[in-house]
This record gives structure tokens, sequence and C-alpha cells, in this order.
């Protein structure tokens, strides 16, 4: 090597040595330093107020009711063997049994389950809970809501737990109520804790009655066995029959609609059940009870709650047919 190359060689080797030393020195203070991942809330945030404890205990009633049944459905047993701690002493349901169902029905619905088992613990451990009130999970239960749905009774009696078709027609009957409820709710919850409960709770939700609708979108043509009547018009017949309950207008809809139901009235698919602007419907409590009911009033219990729900707001509801107010 010759001396005139010397300086550029040295100044080459320590370059390097310079950039060895940056870099180690650089990636403990990188590693020490992520980059922020969550949102920032002001210092006068709430995190959960008083006032959102009961609206966000309300929706257990729905919550177990969908444990139970898919629980049951998919696995043959139920939150009394999968999850005893969030059942909390209630009663076991009614009538809840193993459905025979495909291999992929079945796994849907053994997601499902263990979702609902998800949402009970989320809600318990963020605002509290209370026991898993009783539940009319019968076949005969369920045959008296299709009934209803068609104006007289079904010969034989509709089944939900014979076959896949059926059990996804009466699963149709269900995830989308808590769907709606929990849009009513949204805007008047305060704390930034039980509004993230709940947007989390509401994306699960609609996307179990996506699924749902969506499997029998597939099979919107096929007959119910061994009636004569389309899964199409049990949907219908399903969504007229909440609304009558409800009594607060259109807020449910089957998967195929009139032209000027679909989304922007230019289609009569309807895979998802939106308003006029395409946003989810929203329901009240009230809307809600008289619905799972099956009466048609908060007051008067029945249907897939025996002796009514439980919170606050369920019973308050119940206090005031008892009391004569």
């Amino acid at each position: 090597m010759t001396t005139a190359l010397l300086p550029s060689f040295l100044l080459a080797f320590f370059s390097i040595l310079i950039i060895i030393f940056l870099a180690d020195n650089l990636i403990p203070f990188v590693e020490s330093s992520p980059p922020p991942c969550g949102p920032t809330y002001p210092p006068d945030a709430i995190p959960i107020h008083p006032g959102d404890i009961d609206l966000m205990q309300f929706p257990l009633n729905l919550e177990h009711l969908e444990a139970d049944y898919f629980l049951y459905g998919s696995l043959g047993y139920g939150l009394d063997k999968v999850a005893p701690e969030l059942v909390m002493g209630g009663p076991p349901p009614k009538g809840a049994m193993k459905a025979n169902l495909d291999n992929l029905t079945r796994n849907i619905i053994t997601e499902f389950g263990y979702q609902e088992v998800g949402h009970l613990r989320a809600i318990k451990s963020t605002v509290g809970g209370f026991p898993r009130p009783l539940l009319d999970l019968s076949a005969g239960n369920f045959a008296k809501v299709i009934d209803n749905a068609f104006g007289y009774h079904l010969d034989p009696p509709f089944d939900p737990y014979a076959n896949s078709i059926n059990y996804m027609l009466s699963s149709y009957v269900i995830p989308y109520v808590g769907l709606t409820g929990y849009v009513g709710t949204n805007p008047f919850l305060i704390g930034y804790i039980t509004k993230r409960l709940l947007g989390g709770l509401l994306g699960v939700e609609s996307g179990q009655d996506a699924v749902i609708r969506m499997y029998l979108y597939e099979r919107a043509k096929e007959l119910v066995h061994p009636y004569n009547h389309t899964v199409a018009e049990f949907t219908i017949r399903i969504s007229n029959l909440r609304n009558q309950l409800g009594m607060c207008g259109l807020k449910d809809e089957g998967i195929i609609v009139p032209l000027e139901l679909g989304a922007e009235n230019r289609t009569c698919s309807n895979v998802l059940s939106a308003d006029f602007s395409s946003l989810s419907y929203g329901r009240t409590a009230a809307e809600i009870l008289r619905i799972v009911y099956g009466t048609g009033s908060e007051h008067v219990p029945g249907g897939f709650f025996p002796h009514g729900g439980d919170g606050r707001i369920a019973r308050e509801y119940l206090k005031k047919v008892v009391k004569g107010e």
C-alpha cells in the first residue's frame, strides 16, 4: 500500500467504525421508544360514567341468550361447562340441545358461541353484571316464534335443532336484535371505556349477523323442508314480526326487499339490513324487550325470557306492571 492511499484508507476505516458505533447506540434508543399506538384521552375524560353502567349491563340479557344457544347448538353444552363463573348462579336454560349441523355450520356456530363467552366476560369485568336469567331455548318456543311470524301453525312444528338451515333461520332471530340495541345505546354513553366496549361488541355482533344473512342469502330460493316456503320468505316473515312487536316502525328487513328498500333504491338483494342511508337501525331497550318477550310489551315477560330479563332497566319495566303503574 502506498503512502498516498493511506489517508483515504484510514478515512474509510474510521467511517465504518463510526457507523457501527451509531448503530449499536441507536438500536436501544429505538427499542426503548416505541411509537404511540393507543388514543390519548383528555385529562377530564371519564372512563366509565355512572349512567353507562345500566345501559351496558342490559345487553347481558341478549348475550346470555346467544351464548347458550350457540354453545348448546354446536357443542351440546353451554356456559355451565364452558365458563361457569359467568353464570353467577343463574338457572340452566330450558330445552337447549345440540343441533344436527353439517361441519361448516357447526364451525360457524362454535365460533359464535365462544365469541359470546368473551362478550359476557368483557361486559361483566367492565361494568359488573347479574346472574344468567332463565332462558327458554326449547324447540317449542322457537316454533311459537315461527308460527307467529307466519300467522298460522306450521305442521309439523318448526324445529330449530333439526338441521343446519333450520338452525341458521332460528339464529337469524337473535343476533340482529342485539345489534340494533347497541346502535340505539351508543349515543347515550359518556365514558370512553364503555364507548370502546360497545364499539367492540357492535363490530362482532354485526359480523355475526352478516354471516348468518349471507348464509341464508345464498340459499334464498331453497324451500325449507317440509314447508312450502323459501328461506327468503322465512327471513321476511321473521323481520316483519319483529317490526310488529317492536312497535316503532321499520327497523328490520329480510334478505330480499322491494326495490324501494334496497341500497340507493337500486337493489332487491339485502344481505345487510340498513336504513335509507345504509346506516344500521337502532332500537331502545323497551323495543328489544317487546321482541324477545314475544308479547309486544316490555312489561310482560315471555318468549325467550319466561321470568323476564335482568338488570335495573328490565326490572323497572317489570315492576311497573306489578305495581299497576
